[in-house]
């Protein structure tokens, strides 16, 4: 078979790796860092069905339909969204596949993008399933075609947990042809593995898992993707992304450490792991996440009564939170070794460039309806008589979680997917008034439709506001079931979030405008009289589709002879397209990244703000 060189980030080789593999089926839901697998796939062969589902149980679910047909399949989730498909995972061990089946979960060490650092590692150690970590594109690459293999010959999902470090690493990548396998699609009925009604069939099944597990213990004992190097007395044990770090701080410290690299937590290949125990003095963990491998490799050595020290996380010479570097890994070296690691000092170049540089916090894209929704919510509030911390606002995850920050901080709680209005109906219930929940169409889609479908059924006190932009803007605009479109063109239904939420029996619905900031306060301010549960959906098109087909509108201009620099347009907004002269005292529009949204043309006390056609 032909192999090529490609420069290919960790997600893209990962990519390459599951087509190489042979997959029909391709799914998940887009969260970062996981999100360009899916689109890779769905970019280089249009033959796969690759998709995104509304949630990440639901992309399981329907992945082992896939699989238990026989054909092979991958599901991609960030570190969180494995919490979402917990559910099927632990029935999906039970009943093993027919068709390889990989579940690759992006966990998120630092935290740089996601809501927790949790390791989903303990994830196969509840469920009884294989977990593989890579520490490297290429590495990534080739595992994930040994986990499709490995998956089919023992019949179980595999677990291919990356961090954002490999997800997100671009390096030299060498790939192969795509495989088709060109098999039929085919369930035969089988009523004790796949009906979990059946106690019997779940005791032969759990029976048959542990079996299986015990199996892929043995077979993990020669795999080539674990492999011990070096000479030395100290010994390191290292796991994903972390072997770099070790590579390069024993590049700077000496050639006394002797590494066993292991790209298989779980099930941990004991007798390899207890040689390797038997040949140096002491043991230092290094691994991205809890002290999972740590905690393993001391039940290994206690088990066999093996006596040397064994440091790590638990032991306090790495950090249990955060995301390990070179840096950290080389102190913890010198440590072990009995030595001070020197204080690292910033070339002044790199200090006077800090001290320099502008703080730029994260805000809103100008132009983003989410502003204009928020504001027209806070209005509203005031208006009918509520102070400014009164009232809990409940958010959720999304670009709108930007709100929480000046000048409209907003939202007061975000949680998980679907959360705000289940907050909301909680709190409506202990507090015996109405409550505001926000919600992302996707986010609406992925969980918020069981809350809301609770909240109408005990008929509570609550007011969603959907925030409608037409797409999963946070994650890089993918496409969701409210938009009616596909990640590789096929021809799909759009499903209407209002009649969505009229369906549930939600006496009062409406769908506004939130560049029309009247009109959305008006309706915000009669949702909060009625009794009841009520939907405003603001709808408007997330501004990046809008900029990229250049469809922006009008750029309006500040009458400077009208502005008295009273800074309300932008304290009201926080729009970083409004700049203050400091020397006419005046605010200023920057053409080049105003939207025309109008926002601020409705706020400006004064009507100094103007579009041209108004001039």
């Amino acid at each position: 078979m032909e192999k090529t060189q490609k420069l290919l980030m960790g997600n893209e080789a990962i990519a390459y790796g599951a087509l190489e593999s042979g997959i029909a089926f391709a799914t998940g839901y887009p969260g970062t860092p996981s999100t360009e697998i899916i689109e890779t796939i769905a970019s280089l062969d249009k033959s796969v069905f690759a998709e995104w589902a509304p949630n990440e149980k639901v992309a399981l679910e329907e992945a082992a339909g896939v699989a238990y047909a026989g054909l092979r399949t991958l599901v991609t989730m960030k570190c969180v969204g494995l919490n979402v498909a917990a559910d099927p995972l632990m029935s999906l061990a039970y009943s093993g596949v027919e068709g390889g089946l990989v579940i690759l979960v992006a966990d998120d060490p630092g935290p740089h993008t996601s809501q927790t650092e949790q390791d989903d590692r303990y994830y196969g150690k509840i469920a009884l399933l294989p977990v593989l970590e890579p520490y490297d594109p290429q590495e990534a690459h080739d595992l994930i075609k040994y986990a499709f293999e490995l998956s089919e010959r023992y019949k179980v999902p595999v677990i291919f947990r990356t961090t954002t470090r490999v997800n997100h690493t671009t390096a030299n990548v060498e790939v192969g042809e795509f495989l088709k396998l060109n098999r039929e699609a085919k369930f035969e009925k089988d009523i004790l593995r796949y009906v979990r009604a059946s106690m019997k069939g779940n005791l032969q099944r759990h029976k048959w898992l542990n079996e299986t597990l015990e199996k892929i213990r043995e077979e993990f004992e020669s795999l080539n993707f674990n492999w011990i190097e070096g000479k030395g007395k100290y010994g390191i044990i290292t796991v994903g992304a972390p072997y770099n770090y070790v590579k390069e701080a024993l590049a700077k410290i000496n050639d006394n450490f002797k590494i066993l690299k292991l790209s298989t937590p779980h099930p941990m290949p004991k007798k390899l792991v207890a040689e390797f125990l038997k040949s140096v003095e002491k043991v230092i963990v290094v691994e991205d996440g809890a002290s999972f491998v740590e905690e393993e490799v001391k039940v290994i050595a206690q088990e066999e009564a093996i006596s040397i020290p064994i440091y790590g996380k638990r032991t306090k010479h790495l950090p249990v939170e955060g995301e390990l570097t070179p840096k950290i890994v080389r102190e913890a070296l010198l440590k072990l070794l009995g030595e001070e690691a020197k204080a690292y000092q910033k070339p002044r170049e790199v200090e006077e460039a800090e001290k320099l540089a502008p703080q730029r916090p994260p805000t809103m894209c100008p132009g983003c309806p989410h502003r204009g929704s928020y504001r027209a919510l806070l209005d509203a509030l005031r208006e009918l008589g509520y102070k400014r911390d009164e009232l809990p606002i409940h958010g959720d995850i999304g670009c709108y979680a930007l709100s929480l920050l000046p000048p409209l901080e907003a939202i007061w709680t975000e949680f998980v997917m679907g959360a705000s209005i289940s907050l909301a109906n909680g709190q409506s219930i202990a507090m015996n008034k109405k409550i505001v929940a926000t919600i992302g169409d996707s986010t609406f889609f992925h969980n918020g439709i069981p809350p809301l479908v609770d909240a109408v059924y005990k008929n509570l006190d609550v007011l969603v506001l959907i925030l409608d932009n037409r797409t999963t803007a946070m994650t890089g605009h993918q496409p969701h079931p409210g938009t009616g479109q596909s990640e590789t063109g096929r021809q799909f239904n759009e499903i209407d979030i209002e009649s969505v939420v009229k369906g549930l029996g939600v006496k009062f619905v409406k769908t506004v405008d939130p560049y029309n900031l009247k009109e959305t306060k008006e309706a915000i301010k009669e949702a909060m009289q009625f009794k009841g549960p009520a939907v405003i959906i603001a709808k408007r098109e997330c501004i990046i589709p809008v900029l990229r087909r250049g469809e922006i509108g009008e750029i309006p201009k500040v009458v400077e002879e009208k502005c008295t620099g009273c800074k309300a347009c932008i304290s009201l907004t926080g729009c970083p397209a409004l700049v203050y002269d400091t020397e006419k005292k005046k605010v200023m529009i920057d053409p080049l990244i105003c939207t025309g949204c109008g926002i601020c043309n409705q706020l400006c006390p004064f009507n100094a703000i103007k579009f041209p056609s108004e001039l």
